[in-house]
């Protein structure tokens, strides 16, 4: 029952999603806007770098706290962080209230890795923006992270247990990035320099999505 209550308790943390409510207090659906995820980057798309943000930290900081809060309520529970985490990246990406279309899970991603070891967090966000920069497509870096998680965790805990229940998060994230390779194929996935050249970015994709 504690394991049980351990994946519920990561779960409902983690389907409070800051974007989707702030979309509906300014009276749009954000999953209809956009990139039509509800996330963080969706939320600086719509809405503005301070509010996108504002999600960001909201999202990283949903599985520090499940994890926190289960560890206080439960002292002898083994693989919780896994645990916990792979319920709280599940929670944000397929809430139950939102039909399950929520988020596809990199702040949340983040947060688990900041909830594990904070360098390991700043590594990997180095590593994250560095690859951004490279590649210009935000996906690159959930797809990157999902893959490297489970395997850095396993390097530094020797614990395959752990590791094989943190390949949940990998698969939950590579399922709901197929879009974005779809996209990507067709020339109408979102660039990160959208960020810098908003006009000529959407011009882009307009024009290629007129020519499919």
């Amino acid at each position: 029952m504690k394991y049980v209550a351990c994946v519920l308790i990561g779960y409902l943390i983690g389907t409070v999603n800051p974007s989707y409510i702030l979309g509906r207090i300014k009276g749009v659906d954000i999953r209809k806007r956009g990139s039509g995820n509800a996330g963080a980057s969706n939320a600086l798309i719509n809405f503005g770098k301070i509010w996108g943000v504002l999600c960001a930290i909201f999202d990283i900081a949903k599985p520090c706290l499940a994890v926190l809060l289960c560890g206080a309520i439960f002292k002898d529970v083994a693989y919780l962080l896994p645990i916990v985490a792979s319920a709280c990246v599940a929670g944000h990406v397929f809430p139950f209230y939102m039909k399950f279309r929520g988020g596809k899970g990199l702040a949340c991603l983040g947060g688990a890795l900041l909830t594990f070891d904070w360098r390991v967090f700043l590594i990997m966000l180095g590593c994250a923006i560095l690859l951004a920069l490279i590649t210009d497509y935000i996906f690159t870096v959930s797809v990157g992270a999902a893959v490297a998680f489970p395997i850095i965790y396993w390097a530094m805990e020797k614990d395959w247990i752990g590791a094989v229940i943190l390949w949940v998060i990998t698969g939950i994230m590579l399922f709901k990035h197929v879009e974005n390779i779809s996209r990507l194929r067709k020339g109408t996935e979102v660039r990160l320099s959208f960020l810098w050249k908003k006009d000529k970015e959407l011009e882009r994709i307009t024009k290629n999505a007129d020519s499919k």
